[in-house]
């Protein structure tokens, strides 16, 4: 399951629903400071990938700061699409991986 926008991913990071966060990288600091460190408190994986207006697309909604990704497959999967084919390729503009 995918869960859209900040307020909704933080309420599901608490109840320890979310497998992995996707935050876009021109989401506004306030957003960023809101999730990130939430994220490192409970240790929970997350990247900075596309633009907002992308990121939204991706789901079928309008711009989002974030998503949340529930199930654990499909967590896994868009980590090694996303993350580590960007790796491999050093795009310097591509996804990329937060320090937790």
């Amino acid at each position: 399951m995918v869960i859209p926008g900040t307020d909704r991913v933080r309420e599901a990071v608490r109840e320890g629903r979310v497998r992995l966060v996707l935050l876009a990288s021109d989401a506004s600091r306030n957003s960023r400071d809101k999730l990130e460190p939430l994220l490192r408190a409970v240790g929970l994986r997350y990247g900075v990938i596309a633009d907002r207006a992308r990121l939204g697309a991706a789901v079928g909604r309008a711009p989002l700061s974030a998503v949340a990704i529930t199930d654990g497959a499909m967590a896994r999967r868009i980590d090694e699409l996303a993350f580590r084919l960007a790796d491999a390729g050093g795009r310097e503009d591509g996804p990329r991986r937060e320090e937790r």
